[in-house]
């Protein structure tokens, strides 16, 4: 859901390559090259060959076309980084993320969780009539997604670091599946209906492919200063809070109270006018919100909490975009407008 269903901070890692243990680098300060574990080369992000290992291909897991473009999930190292490279362009170059010095070597927007997502993506594949014998795939849009059986296996959802999480996966228990959703982002070109419909096309085919049944992330409004969104950030309490069995509150260290405005004095036409369209998708489908607003200055957003449970969307989407047990019928316009 930009859930960042969104589904939002990074720790960049770089690892240098054996030859080069504990290298300083004098240039930049405090910054360490130490030996790869992962195949890395020293000074690039290329990987070293490997033997190919034996056994059947799989082609990749395609949930849909529109034209030129795909949407699939990554199979490769080398998609990743794309993608990783493509939220560095939208994140650090257009938006207001602030890059440490590891990110700005490698212009790329990862962190320690990215190992654990599968990453969905939309991929340009080019015009196949315009005379050209081979044509590169690019990557133009992307969303990443974490199911709750890999997150138990690991250090659990990346949000739990803004929002205490837990207690309403404990209270909801196994009859529930909960997935998180973050890092949307599309290419400024590509900002259109239609990329981000085929986007959303691929999230819905995984959580039904997966049977997800709980939506979960961040959605951010732009900027650190809470009181510069308090209208929008007063009507989304006021109206769209989730209800009690729902509700997810953000860290007491970290949250910043929503109710800055009385109901009777906030004007809903100007607080859906300047809630992002993220958030608008989101409760239009019919999402609830988290208590309390959270302030990410690497990323320099003020962020609140999308929860998104299957059994809450309007059925009459469904008509759309397939009931939770289809897998063949397209995503709505509903759904296209977010980012």
């Amino acid at each position: 859901m930009a859930m960042k269903l969104t589904p939002g901070g990074i720790a960049e890692r770089f690892r240098g390559g054996p030859m080069f243990p504990g290298l300083i680098f004098p240039m930049i300060p405090g910054l360490t090259f130490r030996p790869s574990h992962g195949g890395l080369l020293p000074f690039t992000t290329r990987w070293r060959s490997r033997p190919r290992r034996l056994g059947a291909w799989h082609p990749p897991k395609i949930y849909g076309r529109i034209g030129s473009l795909e949407v699939r999930l990554a199979r490769k190292k080398s998609e990743i980084r794309q993608a990783q490279r493509l939220r560095y362009k939208v994140f650090y170059e257009e938006m207001s993320a602030v890059p440490g010095a590891l990110a700005m070597l490698s212009r790329r927007d990862e962190d320690e969780f990215d190992p654990i997502f599968d990453h969905l993506l939309v991929v340009d594949r080019g015009d196949p009539n315009d005379g050209r014998r081979w044509h590169r795939a690019r990557v133009v849009g992307t969303y990443r997604v974490l199911r709750q059986e890999v997150a138990d296996l690991n250090d659990g959802f990346y949000t739990q670091g803004e929002y205490n999480i837990e207690p309403l996966i404990h209270a909801k228990g196994a009859g529930y599946s909960f997935m998180e959703l973050g890092r949307s982002c599309v290419l400024k070109p590509y900002r259109n209906k239609r990329t981000l419909e085929l986007l959303w096309q691929g999230v819905w085919s995984y959580v039904r492919e997966h049977g997800a049944n709980v939506m979960i992330g961040c959605a951010s409004f732009a900027g650190t200063d809470p009181q510069a969104h308090a209208t929008a950030l007063s009507f989304l309490y006021h109206n769209a809070l989730a209800p009690e069995d729902w509700r997810v509150k953000a860290h007491e260290h970290l949250r910043v109270d929503m109710n800055m405005m009385p109901a009777d004095a906030v004007d809903l036409r100007a607080a859906i006018k300047a809630l992002p369209p993220l958030i608008k998708g989101y409760l239009r489908v019919g999402a609830y919100i988290g208590d309390g607003a959270v302030i990410d200055h690497q990323f320099g957003t003020t962020d609140v909490f999308v929860i998104l449970p299957v059994e809450a969307i309007n059925t009459r989407y469904f008509a759309h975009f397939g009931s939770p047990d289809e897998l063949s019928a397209p995503i709505p316009a509903e759904f296209g407008a977010l980012n």
